[in-house]
């Protein structure tokens, strides 16, 4: 008798800016979870020293017992690290001697040299750090991309634009970031330099300037000699006429760029800035994401992503802008399938983390949207509409002489808040310490109180030296006051200010600070009814678990509804073959696959901005516009032409 093998594990894994959730299901079928910093380290304290290299450490009860190749031990709050050789379940064996520092009592930081996904796939199996994971299929949602878009650590990038549009991004919309700021500073370009490319190609497809292709690959050269591998192309009309575009994009392919993105190719649609913009961000962000998830394919053979929209797609056909927004993402998707559980109607999801505030609104369906901002860049791709304030556990508390102040800034995994014991400042997680709403036992590190009260001395101390002296106990509170009005006014954003009252939802928190927020912010909003789901600390690695595999397939029609009614279910028709072939070619059996949205983009002639309307074979297009139009605006304007824009069809993998 021949034995089938065991299914392998199934494992989610959202990387947060802070803290990285994992939960996964092994063979038997029984659920896992580990909870580990996003920069791959390990946190526990020394017990005993037993000689110079053997430490007696607890905390590290998860760590499978084996050798530690490439890993390292230091202080923490340290900068000087050991090799750390082996672990057996109590005591570190070292390759130096331990710092003076780690003494009995003091905390420690034992660092992975692997990504912090791979370090949460070893806790939750128990494979040791020298020894190979079993099979496993992956599941990953990160902020890596978005990180590294915010705080500018992308590739050098070459953008080549049509001649005569080389400071099209610099001029951008002329839209002033702060209307009035007397001195505006703009931020400076992702791209490291600009090719002005001889072409010119006209609206209707008439070559009105033939590209010089011998011009474009000398500059492209000359770019490959300064070190530049990625480049970013986006020529004037290619979302109708790629023809050049392509050609182009293929000559630097050969050229030697690793990373070339074409415009045609990713957003083939109206709006050359935008198109430029999305094209730039995917090759700045190309290089960084596939080496990541190189590393990550190196652990499991099977790896999907999460994308902005709520899907997932395989890694080897991720593209960096579709998923620059698939950690709130998959909370939305994990606190959808929640509310669903609950049965709620509708909900308002409360995804309150380390760094940030994640909120968005659930009416049974994911709200979407198909452009967004990441930054000052905006891109043209499908997202959950989610609503991010800067508020979160690690959101930094400080006064700016003139007043208290809750974020922007982050303590982020390192330092991270004071508490952590690593020289932190005072942020949001101190000051629920200090107020005895963090249990320390329970917590996923070891918290050091005194230090929390040495950060909150310090801003006492500040606000003395101001004549703004406050009782702790009123300054403490106003703090989490502060931040709870500004998470609050997320969700008014994402409510009020589009149409929707947020009384007749409920307030469904998660994250790892959701909870202790929840109520104080439900009553700011008037919203009567809370829930706090099982897993609520590691709901968007939940999120993974229940997505589905699901593209977007669009096209861009612009033509007046009137001539385009007859032809739109043939090509609703094509889109929807378009997308769901793309979702049987990552896997899904034939009949597993299903079309789930036939989206219409509408506007009134002379508008700019559209409407959607879902479609379905047989509905009055004109008059569920009107209705919509009226829902949004209050009116509709008498003998105005509609005009189609675009037409979006998702299909995805039936669970």
């Amino acid at each position: 008798m021949t034995l089938s093998p065991a299914p392998p594990w199934q494992i989610w894994i959202d990387t947060g800016g802070t803290f990285t959730d994992c939960l996964a299901r092994d063979p038997a079928g029984a659920l896992r979870r580990a909870k580990v910093l996003s920069s791959a380290c390990l946190r526990g304290t020394v017990r005993e020293r037993r000689g110079e290299r053997r430490l007696v450490v607890g905390g590290l009860g998860a760590l499978p017992a084996g050798g530690l190749p490439g890993w390292t031990l230091r202080a923490l709050g340290g900068e000087a690290a050991v090799p750390a050789l082996g672990w057996d379940g109590t005591e570190l064996t070292l390759g130096a001697a331990a710092p003076r520092g780690l003494v009995a009592g003091a905390p420690c930081e034992l660092a992975s040299p692997e990504e912090a996904p791979v370090l949460a796939c070893r806790l939750v199996t128990g494979t040791a750090a020298d020894a190979p994971l079993p099979p496993l299929r992956l599941r990953l949602a990160t902020t890596l991309g978005t990180n590294a878009l915010l705080e500018r650590r992308g590739a050098p990038t070459a953008l080549f634009l049509t001649r005569g549009f080389g400071d099209l991004l610099a001029i951008g919309t002329q839209q002033r970031p702060e209307l009035f700021a007397l001195a505006v500073v703009k931020p400076p370009p992702l791209h490291a330099l600009v090719v002005e490319v001889v072409e010119r190609t006209a609206n209707d497809g008439t070559i009105l300037v033939e590209l010089e292709l011998e011009g474009a690959r000398q500059a492209a050269a000359a770019a490959r000699a300064q070190g530049i591998t990625a480049a970013a192309v986006a020529l004037l009309h290619s979302f109708r006429h790629p023809r050049t575009e392509l050609r182009l994009a293929d000559a630097l392919r050969q050229l030697g760029f690793e990373h070339v993105s074409a415009s045609a190719e990713l957003a083939p649609v109206q709006g050359y800035l935008t198109r430029a913009e999305t094209t730039l961000v995917n090759a700045y962000l190309a290089p960084i994401l596939e080496g990541y998830l190189r590393r990550i394919a190196a652990a499991s053979p099977v790896v999907l992503v999460m994308t902005s929209a709520g899907g997932l797609v395989a890694a080897e056909r991720f593209r960096p802008y579709e998923g620059l927004l698939s950690g709130p993402a998959a909370g939305v998707v994990g606190a959808a399938e929640a509310a669903r559980r609950s049965g709620l109607q509708r909900a308002v999801t409360f995804d309150m983390g380390g760094t940030s505030t994640d909120v968005a609104r659930w009416d049974g369906a994911l709200p979407w949207v198909f452009e967004h901002h990441v930054g000052e860049a905006r891109l043209l791709a499908p997202a959950v509409a989610v609503e991010t304030v800067a508020a979160g556990g690690g959101s930094i508390c400080s006064f700016d002489g003139r007043r208290l102040r809750v974020g922007p800034e982050s303590g982020g995994a390192r330092p991270g808040p004071a508490c952590y014991g690593a020289g932190g400042p005072l942020c949001v997680t101190d000051v629920n310490l200090l107020l005895g709403r963090l249990e320390p036992a329970r917590f996923e590190i070891p918290l050091d109180a005194a230090a929390s009260e040495r950060a909150c001395a310090a801003l006492e101390a500040t606000l003395v030296a101001a004549g703004e002296a406050l009782p702790r106990e009123e300054l403490l509170a106003g703090l989490l006051q502060i931040a709870n009005e500004r998470m609050a006014e997320a969700i008014r954003e994402i409510s009020v200010r589009q149409g929707y009252d947020p009384a007749a939802y409920a307030l469904l928190a998660f994250g790892g600070a959701g909870g202790q927020h929840a109520c104080a912010v439900a009553e700011l909003l008037g919203i009567d009814t809370v829930a706090v789901p099982a897993d609520a600390g590691l709901l968007s690695a939940l999120g993974l678990g229940v997505a589905r595999i699901e593209r977007v397939a669009s096209r861009q029609v612009l033509q007046p509804l009137a001539a385009a009614a007859p032809l739109l279910a043939g090509w609703l028709g094509e889109l929807a073959a378009a997308a769901s072939a793309e979702v049987a070619a990552q896997g899904a059996a034939a009949g597993e696959v299903v079309v789930e949205r036939r989206l219409l983009e509408l506007r009134y002639a002379g508008q700019e901005s559209t409407v959607e309307v879902p479609w379905a074979d047989g509905d009055d297009v004109a008059a569920a516009f009107a209705a919509r139009y009226r829902e949004l605006f209050g009116y509709v304007p008498a003998a105005r032409p509609v005009e189609v824009v675009t037409l979006r069809v998702a299909a995805a993998a039936q669970p």
